[in-house]
């Protein structure tokens, strides 16, 4: 008879380099930690109101790098998100991430701290630098539109749509003068390529974190698409 005490561990918990007790929390005004964004749902407060919430999947970030005051000229935690594969990297990677125990990482950002004691390279961040009812800013790549016109980039009006107005409807009318300045401006509202930028969305309010399953429930919108990576910081203007 099998002792399912003695299985071995889901790839989730041997991903990390670093135990499941060894966990650390940032501090500073701007402690975070990375997540992907998993989608929404919605929550029922005590009074019957249906809140709509995004889900963020905490997955294992890793501390990569430790910068303290004395040797970088100032105190910082370098984490990184999604693993990467020994083949897929170079011998740079493998150098700089050795001591947080995987080969390289997909996604690799910086938070600043107060200070770095206790902190250690291969350890995982956890979620308490936050509590529910708190506001934090979430940070990401916003969806790519490709090539578009001026009225769905920029919300314009359009020409008229009377009789007579012909091919006229969607242009953007005129874009600059006669022989003086006999040019068109730099900077001009035209078409071009949309979204795909990095987006902050300030004050999001945290509904919920579940450390067992490793979510965060946050009320309201979070820029980018599903499974994309997103960066949650404390508020700075809450």
């Amino acid at each position: 008879m099998s002792d399912k005490a003695s299985t071995p561990n889901s790839p989730q918990e041997t991903q990390g380099a670093a135990p499941a007790n060894n966990g650390v929390v940032l501090n500073g005004a701007r402690a975070g930690l990375l997540g992907v964004k998993a989608g929404m749902t919605q929550l029922y407060t005590q009074e019957g109101d249906m809140v709509p919430v995004t889900v963020i999947d905490l997955q294992p970030t890793i501390v990569t790098q430790v910068k303290t005051g004395a040797r970088d000229g100032y105190n910082a935690v370098q984490v990184g998100l999604r693993a990467k594969k020994a083949s897929g990297t170079n011998r740079a990677e493998r150098g700089h991430y050795k001591k947080s125990g995987q080969p390289g990482f997909y996604f690799v950002t910086e938070f600043r701290v107060d200070s770095t004691d206790g902190i250690i390279e291969g350890a995982r961040l956890l979620p308490d630098f936050v509590k529910e009812g708190e506001l934090v800013d979430v940070a990401g790549v916003s969806k790519g539109k490709g090539f578009q016109g001026g009225m769905k980039r920029y919300n314009m009006a359009g020409g008229y749509k009377t009789h007579g107005a012909s091919l006229s409807h969607r242009s953007l009318g005129s874009i600059g003068n006669r022989a003086d300045p006999g040019k068109c401006f730099k900077n001009k509202k035209m078409p071009g390529q949309m979204g795909r930028e990095n987006v902050t969305i300030h004050n999001l309010r945290v509904m919920s974190i579940d450390s067992t399953y490793g979510v965060m429930l946050l009320r309201g919108s979070v820029p980018g698409p599903k499974h994309g990576v997103v960066v949650v910081r404390k508020a700075i203007k809450g």
